[in-house]
């Protein structure tokens, strides 16, 4: 008669362990080409409404001051944007008794999600075609934003495609 050892299996075998290392790597491989998409999709979708957002309180500032769009200087902008403003254009604290109009952006003016910057560059003429270097600074912030004085154009200082084939800078 023979006898087996009381041999109870506990444990994988090293190639049952390979085997689920194999297909988790095949997993991983892919669904983070996924997740990297979604973070450009929030990104675009983050610029187009700091972009919408900035056009349209141009344009209420605009409609408030008689036809002018806010500012010379990108300090101009963001104080004429982000303070409380007169009909003549003069800015004050958010709340002071005698200015009417404002803040148009609450805070401080948007970040361009690509960049982190929320500095601008005023502009003559239209923005189409302006290129600035993404690492400028305007003052001490990163440009975000170029923006003209005449036009009222707003655009980011971004390079790039958005997921439509246009350039970022274009939207």
């Amino acid at each position: 008669m023979r006898r087996t050892l009381g041999k109870n299996r506990k444990g994988f075998t090293l190639v049952e362990v390979l085997i689920v290392v194999v297909i988790l790597g095949i997993l991983a491989a892919a669904v983070l080409p996924q997740f990297t998409a979604a973070t450009d999709d929030a990104m675009e979708s983050s610029l187009r409404q700091n972009l919408q957002l900035l056009r349209g309180q141009i344009q209420m500032y605009k409609f408030q001051h008689d036809g002018k769009f806010p500012a010379d200087t990108s300090t101009e902008v963001a104080d004429k944007l982000t303070k409380a403003s007169k009909v003549d254009g003069t800015t004050a604290a958010p709340g002071t008794a005698g200015y009417p109009y404002g803040p148009y952006i609450v805070g401080q003016m948007p970040p361009n999600p690509f960049n982190s910057g929320r500095g601008i560059k005023v502009v003559t003429g239209s923005v189409a075609g302006v290129v600035v270097d993404e690492a400028a600074l305007d003052g001490t912030e990163k440009v975000g934003w170029i923006y003209s004085k005449d036009l009222g154009e707003v655009k980011a200082n971004t390079a790039g495609n958005a997921s439509d084939g246009k350039p970022y800078d274009t939207l």
